[in-house]
């Protein structure tokens, strides 16, 4: 398990970081939040080629509930409502375990289709689950959350929808560019671990 702590770390890191930085919008459709995030995925996708599926499971788990205790603790359980709560740790679970099974389906091609394509469907469960979970009208909506169901143009400039379709959509852009973005670090990172004598 000491091989996996940098993975279990990072995403700690990531889960945390995340967790406080979606506090702070950049424009009006983002927080730096959705800027982090995504790295998560990097992590996950490293582990999986490095050490296997079942590694790779270790680390989000464990990442993930070290990540969540850290966030609990700096931000203070009652600063976020139910709904989110559920809707961000769903998320993230269901996401990051189906892009470790598309990895580990895609693992034999060329190098870089298992991260995109594991990335990919992952950062779209992500954004649907929780978006749908914390913001969509389907569910009761409290104080914290009926400000989501704002009727906007999509974007500012689309047809009329939920303003939280517009977050879920600026969300899953950058978390697509950033997919895009990690596949040379994935890389570099890859070969360096695997130079240094690791093993699948």
């Amino acid at each position: 398990m000491t091989r996996f702590l940098p993975g279990i770390l990072a995403m700690a890191i990531i889960v945390v970081a995340s967790n406080i930085l979606v506090q702070f919008t950049v424009g009006l459709w983002l927080t730096w939040g959705a800027f982090t995030y995504p790295f998560a995925f990097l992590v996950t996708d490293v582990m999986n080629r490095v050490y296997g599926a079942p590694a790779a499971r270790r680390v989000v788990l464990a990442g993930f509930v070290i990540g969540v205790i850290c966030s609990l603790v700096a931000a203070g359980i009652d600063k976020t409502t139910l709904r989110i709560a559920v809707g961000s740790g769903a998320a993230f679970l269901v996401a990051q375990l189906t892009d470790i099974a598309i990895f580990d389906a895609f693992r034999s091609r060329r190098w870089w289709v298992a991260p995109f394509l594991s990335s990919f469907a992952g950062s779209a469960l992500d954004t649907a689950l929780f978006f749908g979970i914390a913001f969509s009208a389907a569910l009761p909506h409290d104080i914290n959350t009926g400000w989501a169901n704002e009727a906007v143009p999509l974007l500012g400039q689309g047809p009329v929808t939920a303003l939280w379709v517009s977050l879920a959509t600026a969300d899953w852009m950058v978390k697509m560019s950033l997919a895009v973005l990690a596949l040379v670090p994935f890389r570099l990172i890859v070969r360096n671990l695997l130079r240094a004598g690791r093993t699948i």
